[in-house]
């Protein structure tokens, strides 16, 4: 984790005119590697009943409501089972809470990090002032400089900020917010609360016995919120220091778990790799064994973790999967659809009625604003001249397509994958959760199988794959009308199924199959049917019974033929037992802390044809940097491409010019380079990979003819991990841009070398010499200042001190003006990144994998949403924002952004079944809630994607609805509150217009009374 030596020349050789060089050590590092060695060893040798141990939780926002972050971990309970197995292994611990939200109940107890009850809450332990001052005194000069400049000297109380910008004034009257231009100590509205204690700092967290459980400190955006728009190289606080020296010190941890992905210590400013002696991970961390519970499908984010903070990765599963379905209104619409194509053959008599409620439906659930239907044409497919023959309405061709596009939309939602709860460290999910995740993970091939829905089709003799299947194609039975039902089997049976051994007509599944219309229809049956499979294997598994598989396909499941009984024997042999493995992420833990090497495995989404991620537990790693982009990225990167171009050309009536795409570190790590292959395409440009070890060593450029198309000016937003891991990408890229902006081709199939060759003349008049001017001309790859993350937007929504796209844009622009080239390592040019985004047509982001979505977390809507906030500042108007889904390889997609929204808030936001899902993780459960309900918001606010409808449609499923506001209001109060205040901000706002006064009132009380409760706790 840390470089030791560097090359240096020792003496020159004259005789063979060379230079003979050595390796020469570097004393502080060679220092710290043997603390850490050091470390270990006694962590080693050190008995269980002995070792201390410090459990650290994540707390962003920094709110009592928001303690335990952790992305797709209940990580409460799972701290809870963590303590558990070391009070087992023989640690020696006080009594541990018995769930997790006992866990926070504990916590809650003590101060934390929320301003707003901190004079209230007990302190269970502090670090003196003085012992502080003597560790401050002891830091490198320049780190001293740093920190006193920004937040004070230790000696002036700057250590235990005693006042805070309240982020809302709560009250009947609504909530007021603070303008961008609001200083610490000016605002009227500044809560003040008394110091804590007057000569220590407060240490938040509970020590039971050697174990200390804490709740990891703020950066300290939360203490002037100012600074969101111009420090993204914050340096932390003295409480932040003052917290991991009392751990190291005091508390005397001789080993430190960070539970849960992620926490802000591995962003720290400071170098990306190997580290000095100034870089604020090690300052504050030290050289301390460090585990981090993480989850399997970020690679990325984990490997920060490991070069920044050497921490050993025990990567846990991803939440169980499931097919989201129909509920509700648009379970009874599908009924209906189904009950209209039925009355076409059998009573048209009925069509006129069942057309009418159809089309309300529609109206009512807001579906024609999902669509994009337009209220005139919506009437017009209902409200057409009733005199006329049924026949006249059943052909009419408004409401043919708008019965097309709603069934086809429909389906796509029941077929989502959302997540049904989340996971908990060490256990496997049972019963049905264990079946739809062995389905979700099943049906993508990999080299070792093929699918198990693409088994079943194929065993069926399906004339299409259901992995790129058309929802809308019709489906061949449907084409066989009118004709007996055993003459139909039969028909069928000799032209479509020659790959069963039964008789068709013998077979219960089958006739399910008859029923279907299209080939989506097929695609949810074939998942039924794969549910069906696993859960009998699971079952005769369970029950010790004769191997399902020697024995055949079964009565139940007669549709079973080789190649669903390979992909069965695969499940059965390789994916159950690696599943059922999961509690190796508890054992391997344990292992970790006695000293013991921890195995290693690849890291990736388990549910994007990854199956060897599997078994969690393990210290996870990355990939070859030097192969990305990979021939299969290269290969969905052209096609993500082409559909891009296809999409804004049908849209626009031309082909696009511009386009900026934000490119994280982490999905390239884990798609091997798809967004990365995606930019080069749009360019015209090929990477060329060494014909033996695949590295990828050149590119080349295709011709227009081989085009066939213009080509695209792609800029990059890069994310700072990004910035770290890729350089190789990062110059591959630039000199891409290079290459064709020097092209001699048309302008309109070059906009790229156009705009090159206007800039370089405006530069040049600017003052800079031909040669500069050209260079910045050039610049496409943009981001983070050197040694800094993230975007700048998450620290405005939570200080809520924003006024408009102007403020947005500023923190966004003022944080992402850094541009970088093979060479260049982070220009601060604002003026060149203005200039692009000033010409940017399309912001579009990708998404590789299903086992999260765009409001899971505040990285869509910074990068994405900051983006498209630029832009529109800068030019008065929203680009077109698109979203790429290329989670299913086979078929990737792309959407508008309000599309992707609005799929996701049908199929998992106000979707009863994740509701329950999460509902059974208590307090956790409820964080996911408010989590959910500030990223809608922020996304709204930057890129004004959200429909009022959804709004309303949130306020009533999560705070309105009896149960659910139960459930919050006894799990997490803090949370309910959260919720009710952000939506009231959003109708103050206008991001929500048209909202009723009854509402706004209920909103308003919902506040009232969850304060009360907050007050009883």
């Amino acid at each position: 984790t840390r470089a030791i030596s560097f090359k240096a020349v020792q003496t020159r050789n004259e005789r063979l005119q060379t230079d003979v060089v050595t390796y020469q050590g570097v004393v502080d590092r060679l220092n710290f590697v043997a603390d850490l060695t050091q470390n270990w060893v006694r962590l080693k040798h050190t008995p269980p009943q002995e070792r201390r141990i410090a459990v650290i939780l994540a707390n962003y926002p920094n709110k009592d409501g928001r303690i335990a972050n952790g992305v797709g971990l209940d990580t409460p309970a799972s701290c809870v089972e963590i303590l558990k197995a070391l009070q087992e292994a023989g640690y020696n611990l006080d009594a541990i809470p018995s769930t997790g939200n006992e866990l926070i109940e504990l916590l809650t107890t003590g101060v934390t990090n929320d301003a707003e009850a901190r004079e209230l809450r007990a302190v269970n332990q502090s670090l003196s002032l003085e012992n502080y001052q003597t560790y401050f005194a002891n830091l490198p000069p320049i780190t001293q400089q740093e920190i006193s400049q920004r937040w004070g000297e230790p000696q002036t109380n700057h250590i235990s900020s005693n006042q805070q910008i309240p982020p809302l004034k709560r009250g009947a009257g609504g909530i007021k917010f603070q303008s961008p231009e609001v200083t610490l100590n000016s605002s009227p509205e500044m809560r003040s609360l008394q110091p804590v204690i007057s000569s220590g700092i407060p240490i938040a967290g509970q020590k039971l016995g050697n174990i200390f459980l804490g709740i990891q400190p703020s950066r300290g955006y939360d203490l002037e919120p100012s600074l969101n728009y111009h420090a993204p190289d914050l340096v932390p606080t003295h409480d932040y220091l003052a917290f991991y020296y009392w751990l190291r010190e005091v508390f005397q941890a001789q080993a430190i778990i960070h539970v849960g992905k992620h926490g802000n210590l591995e962003w720290l400013p400071g170098k990306s790799i190997a580290l000095s002696a100034q870089c604020y991970p090690e300052i504050a961390l030290g050289a301390i064994p460090n585990f981090y519970p993480f989850i399997v499908n970020d690679p990325g984010e984990g490997s920060q973790a490991k070069r920044r903070t050497q921490a050993v990765i025990i990567d846990h599963l991803t939440p169980p999967l499931t097919r989201a379905e129909l509920y509700g209104n648009l379970l009874a619409l599908e009924g209906l659809i189904d009950e209209y194509y039925t009355a076409e053959s059998l009573d048209p008599s009925r069509l006129n009625l069942i057309s009418d409620r159809i089309t309300a439906l529609i109206k009512e659930n807001n579906l024609d604003q999902d669509l994009d239907i337009p209220e005139e044409v919506l009437t017009s497919a209902w409200l057409s001249d009733r005199k006329k023959s049924q026949k006249t309405l059943r052909q009419s061709q408004y409401f043919s397509d708008i019965l097309s596009r709603t069934d086809n939309y429909l389906c796509e939602l029941k077929e989502a994958q959302i997540r049904d709860g989340l996971h908990i460290f060490g256990q496997c999910p049972e019963g049905r959760l264990l079946i739809d995740l062995v389905v979700a993970i099943a049906r993508h091939p990999s080299p070792a199988h093929q699918g198990i829905t693409r088994a079943l089709a194929l065993d069926i003799g399906l004339d299409f794959d259901p992995l790129t299947a058309v929802a809308t194609e019709k489906f061949w039975v449907k084409e066989v009308e009118e004709v007996e039902e055993v003459k139909e089997v039969e028909e069928v049976k000799e032209f479509s199924l020659k790959n069963l051994s039964k008789s068709i007509s013998e077979l219960p599944e089958f006739l399910e199959l008859t029923r279907c219309r299209h080939q989506g229809d097929v695609v949810e049956f074939l998942e039924i049917q794969a549910g069906k499979l696993v859960e009998n294997l699971i079952s005769s598994e369970m029950a010790g019974s004769p191997n399902l598989l020697q024995k055949g396909a079964t009565p139940q499941h007669g549709l079973v033929g080789s190649h669903t009984t390979k992909e069965l024997e695969w499940i059965k042999t390789y994916l159950l037992p690696n599943l059922y493995q999961t509690s190796q992420e508890i054992t391997h833990l344990l292992q970790g802390l006695d000293g013991k090497h921890i195995p290693s495995g690849v890291a990736g989404a388990p549910t994007r044809g990854k199956p060897e991620t599997l078994p969690t537990g393990r210290n996870f790693y990355s990939v070859d940097i030097r192969a990305l982009p990979t021939e299969t990225a290269w290969s969905i990167g052209r096609k993500a491409a082409a559909l891009v171009i296809e999409r804004y050309t049908q849209e626009q009536g031309e082909y696009p010019q511009t386009l900026a795409l934000s490119v994280w570190g982490t999905a390239t790590m884990r798609t091997g380079g798809d967004d990365i292959a995606q930019a080069l395409a749009l360019l015209g440009v090929q990477p060329v990979w060494d014909g033996v070890s695949r590295r990828v060593v050149d590119f080349e450029i295709l011709p227009l003819s081989v085009l066939d198309r213009p080509r695209v000016d792609v800029t990059l937003r890069i994310s700072g991990f990004f910035r770290d891991a890729f350089p190789n990408l990062i110059d591959l890229f630039d000199q891409a841009v290079v290459a064709v902006s020097q092209l001699e081709e048309p302008e309109e199939m070059n906009p790229l070398a156009a705009k090159v060759h206007k800039e370089s003349e405006f530069w040049q008049g600017q003052g800079l010499e031909l040669e500069e001017a050209r260079r910045r001309s050039q610049y496409r790859v943009f981001g983070s200042k050197p040694g800094a993350y993230g975007a700048g937007l998450q620290g405005l929504m939570e200080a809520q001190n924003w006024a408009g796209d102007e403020d947005l844009a500023r923190a966004f622009l003022n944080w992402s003006s850094y541009a970088y080239t093979g060479q260049m390592q982070g220009e601060n040019v604002p003026d060149s990144l203005q200039q692009r985004l000033r010409e940017t047509q399309i912001v579009l982001h990708n998404q590789d994998n299903r086992e999260h979505d765009l409001l899971d977390s505040d990285d869509y809507y910074q990068f994405q949403g900051g983006l498209t906030a630029a832009v529109r500042s800068l030019t008065g108007k929203n680009p077109q924002t698109y979203f790429g889904d290329n989670s299913l390889i086979e078929n990737p997609k792309v959407r508008s952004l309000r599309e992707e929204i609005t799929k996701v808030y049908r199929s998992r936001v106000v979707n009863p079944k994740w509701i329950a899902g999460v509902m059974r993780h208590g307090y956790k459960g409820a964080f996911e809630m408010a989590a959910t309900v500030d990223y809608l918001f922020a996304y709204d606010a930057t890129a004004h994607c959200v429909a009022d409808h959804m709004y309303q449609g949130v306020a009533e499923a999560y705070v309105f609805d009896p149960q659910v506001q139960e459930f919050v209001q006894a799990n997490n109060p803090w949370a309910l509150r959260d919720m009710a205040e952000r939506l009231l901000e959003a109708k103050q706002r206008g991001l929500w217009q048209e909202v009723s006064p009854e509402t706004v009132e209920k909103l308003r009380a919902i506040v009232h009374q969850s304060e009360g409760a907050i007050e009883a706790r």
